[in-house]
Formats: structure tokens, sequence, C-alpha cells
């Protein structure tokens, strides 16, 4: 079996070699082509050799993730790029989401789960930590209130795409919205979990999204 290609860059050398050395080491199906300290060697190690996933940093100096994101993504839009950051601010979310990211992760993931996030995207599954996407669409809907953001109850919200949704659909989809698995989901409303799986299937198709993290842009209105 092919293995997959990974670029790593960060401008922390020992975070790249200790990724490297664990990559190597426990996730056999993958290979690191090479470890970069900035964006602008990114770019450029791209032009010349097209990695199919690259782990990036947000804060580099010379040239920033955000920025080398736009520019690989001009230039080799079939590369998918995962941001690996400390920052979970909105704005550093966003921003790198719209220049073409497939995903933003927080760097206290341990090196396991990021292995099976790689794996995950390589299967068309968009990647983002649970912890990030509450903080989106708890700023998005919840705010400075003072109402429990726990119910993640956004039905009365006046957002256009959420009015082809029934009230149920509209609990399914903040709670997708959220972090939350089909198992999650089906504990929390007291439904069967092919229930669930119907459901979101049913709203995949009504808001013309293919996964939960065209769910989250959505929800976010970053698109």
């Amino acid at each position: 079996m092919e293995k997959l290609k990974l670029l790593l860059v960060d401008d922390q050398s020992l975070f790249t070699e200790s990724l490297k050395t664990f990559l190597k080491n426990y996730a056999k199906d993958m290979e690191v082509l090479g470890c970069k300290s900035n964006g602008k060697e990114a770019v450029e190690f791209v032009d010349e050799i097209q990695p199919d996933v690259i782990l990036m940093d947000v804060n580099m100096p010379v040239m920033n993730g955000v920025e080398a994101v736009k520019e690989i993504k001009a230039r080799h839009p079939q590369v998918k790029i995962i941001m690996l950051s400390t920052y979970d601010e909105d704005e550093y979310v966003k921003t790198a989401l719209l220049s073409g990211a497939s995903g933003y992760l927080l760097k206290d993931l341990s090196p396991t789960e990021l292995i099976i996030s790689i794996r995950a995207l390589q299967s068309g599954v968009m990647q983002i930590s649970p912890s990030i996407a509450q903080k989106m669409i708890h700023s998005t809907f919840v705010g400075d209130s003072n109402e429990d953001s726990s119910k993640d109850d956004i039905s009365g919200k006046n957002f256009e795409y959420l009015k082809t949704l029934t009230k149920r659909e509209r609990e399914i989809f903040s709670l997708l919205a959220t972090g939350h698995d089909n198992d999650e989901i089906a504990d929390r409303l007291n439904l069967a979990v092919q229930t669930v799986r119907n459901q979101v299937s049913t709203i995949y198709s009504k808001l013309g999204v293919k996964d939960r993290f065209e769910i989250i842009k959505l929800a976010n209105r970053i698109d």
C-alpha cells in the first residue's frame, strides 16, 4: 500500500522532529517528506514535491501559516492542510478555514489522536478540535447571554438556512455543530442512534452539505 506523504511545518524544530519520529515509529502508513520552519519554505517545498497532507503551524516567522495556506491551495488545490496550533481564537480559526485549510486542531491532542485525524481526513472527514467547534458555535449562538450553553438550542435564531429544518432537526443541527457524535446526540435527545443517523442524512440533504465540518462552517457563516 502506498504511504501517505506528509510535510510538517512549524518554527519549533523540537516539535516537528519529535512528531516526525513518532509518526515513523507508530504510523507505518505515513511518510514524512520533510520538516520546514516557516510558510515560505513550505510553499517552495510544495512547488517541488506535493505531499498528500501538510500539518501547518499558524504563527511562524517570514510567512505565517494562513498566508502559506492561501499560496499552496491556489497552486496545488489537491493538497490537504491541517492547522496545528496553540491558538483557539475564532479569528485564527475562521481565517485559516476560509483560506483553504481542511482542518484546525490544537496541539494539546495526543500523537495517537493526530494520526487518527490524518487518516480520517484522507477519508473525506474534515477535522476540527471539538473544543474549537463548541467555542465557535457558542460565540455565534450564545454570545454574552447568561443562558445555559449546554442546551445548544438555536431554534429561535433567525437564520435563513434553518427555516427548512424541523424543530428536532434544528436541535440535532446545533449538537452536530458543537462537536457531538451520533451516540451523544441520541443519548442527549433520548433517540435511537439509527433515528439520529436518518435525521443527520436529512439535514445534510436539506442544507446541501456533505459532512459535519461544513455544518460548522455554515453555522458560523464563514463561507
